[in-house]
């Protein structure tokens, strides 16, 4: 008799099943992606809401916006996920497919990456 990933239950049912209901297969999973510590959970949290900030002032695909609207909404330009440097020397910081690059005057160039 096979028993519940989770709760170690007995489970009724066909041979593959690992755990004995929605419910224990919900908290199974939460308890494996969790995010593990406070430091990593702050920095997703961070980075989401970069993201959020930039999708909401970037709705054409490419778009301007100046540092203190950016700062205003609570942007935090330490936080990004990669880096792209153009042939032309530009250098984009994106969040996942929506990216920034600095221009004069402190504005920003705001644009989407096609995926």
């Amino acid at each position: 008799m096979k028993t519940c990933l989770e709760c170690s239950e007995k489970i009724v049912g066909r041979e593959d099943k690992k755990f004995c209901s929605d419910s224990c297969r919900n908290a199974y999973n939460n308890k494996i992606n969790k995010d593990s510590t406070n430091f990593m959970r702050n920095v997703n949290n961070k980075l989401r809401k970069n993201y959020r900030i930039l999708s909401e002032l970037n709705t054409d695909g490419k778009s301007k916006s100046t540092k203190s609207k950016m700062l205003s909404k609570g942007f935090d330009f330490q936080f990004f996920t990669n880096i792209l440097e153009t042939k032309t020397g530009n250098t984009y910081y994106f969040l996942y497919d929506q990216g920034y690059r600095s221009l004069e005057d402190d504005y920003f160039m705001l644009v989407k990456k096609e995926l």
